[in-house]
């Protein structure tokens, strides 16, 4: 088969957890760091990395982007050394993990970056060399400030404010924890293969916990296992995975249940209020998450994504509900799909 082209940079968490997927899938790719418009790719219609390039009906192009689906196009499209679950109900609560990871873990990744002096700096001075072409000093001084003072501005936005500052970085720190226990049992979240919530939580850590600077020290001093955790994922090629390698989903450890009241006690929240924000036409998201006032400005992709994860919850057989209800019940996450049931 022909290499898969993709473009992103490896300051991006989604770019990096594709890279890994294609890695651990032993699918040929052929990534470019930048724009690849300089190649003659097609621009994406929204600008997003990673961006990929898939042929339609008559054989062009289109550039493609958001991990989640791509992830599953892939998965479906070259059969073998799958990242979802064979269990309905493990797939399901995988895909649960992964959209945390995008949604509610990102906010963490930005939060850190765009807040401590030390990082700002750091992410001002590395990313915009990851564009695909060499910098002067004076381009690189004028595009790092720049990009800075774009990305700051855009904290609110992502929900990171001096009330929910403390919010983001007790979350990131409980994750750590989790972790750390987690994989002192278990080489991945669902077992002894990566899932997909595996590839959506190392994108988010390959920038927390082996970029930068504050989150990386938080997690040397919390969780080497998480350090470790990561090291491995970045290239997962030589694993041979069976069937028999995924958790059983009737029987989750303590410390999957703890990763799943942890996303029931920020993230669904969130996701509850945020639809309700974007449902009424509200301007800010309001929501009460670990003790404190949330606000942010309303996000309909979000809205896609509790419906996604609805619609997935609503196709799973009885059986299978059965255990999903199960493991969700008292971890904060069960709220997301009440009265979403099958038929």
């Amino acid at each position: 088969m022909d290499p898969i082209p993709f473009s992103g940079s490896p300051g991006s968490p989604y770019t990096r957890k594709m890279l890994a997927a294609l890695r651990y899938r032993r699918l040929p790719y052929r990534f470019i760091s930048g724009d690849a418009s300089r190649f003659g790719f097609p621009a994406p219609k929204v600008r997003l990395l990673p961006t990929f390039y898939f042929p339609d009906a008559n054989g062009e192009l289109q550039a493609v982007t958001d991990s989640s689906p791509i992830l599953r196009k892939l998965d479906h499209d070259y059969p073998g050394r799958s990242v979802i679950p064979d269990s309905p109900a493990l797939a399901f609560l995988d895909h649960l993990v992964e959209d945390y990871a995008d949604e509610w873990l990102t906010k963490a990744m930005f939060h850190y970056r765009w807040s401590y002096a030390a990082d700002i700096r750091k992410s001002a001075t590395v990313l915009p060399n990851w564009m695909g072409k060499p910098l002067s000093e004076g381009d690189l001084e004028s595009l790092g400030q720049a990009f800075s003072q774009r990305q700051i501005g855009r904290l609110s936005y992502v929900g990171s404010n001096p009330v929910t500052g403390p919010v983001i970085e007790a979350s990131y720190q409980r994750l750590l924890h989790i972790l750390e226990t987690h994989l002192a049992e278990a080489a991945f979240v669902f077992g002894a293969r990566p899932g997909a919530a595996d590839f959506g939580l190392f994108g988010q850590l390959t920038q927390l916990a082996a970029f930068d600077p504050t989150p990386t020290a938080l997690a040397e001093q919390i969780a080497p296992r998480v350090i470790a955790y990561v090291g491995q994922i970045e290239d997962l090629s030589g694993l041979e995975p069976t069937p028999s390698d995924w958790s059983d989903p009737d029987h989750l450890s303590p410390s999957q249940s703890a990763l799943l009241s942890e996303i029931g006690r920020v993230y669904a929240p969130l996701l509850l209020a945020n639809a309700e924000a974007v449902r009424s036409g509200a301007e800010r998201v309001e929501a009460e998450i670990d003790g404190a006032l949330w606000t942010q400005n309303p996000f309909p992709y979000q809205v896609k994504c509790l419906n996604w994860l609805r619609e997935a919850y609503g196709k799973l057989d009885p059986d299978a509900q059965r255990t999903v209800a199960k493991a969700l019940a008292g971890t904060g996450c069960d709220t997301l799909f009440a009265g979403h049931e099958s038929a």
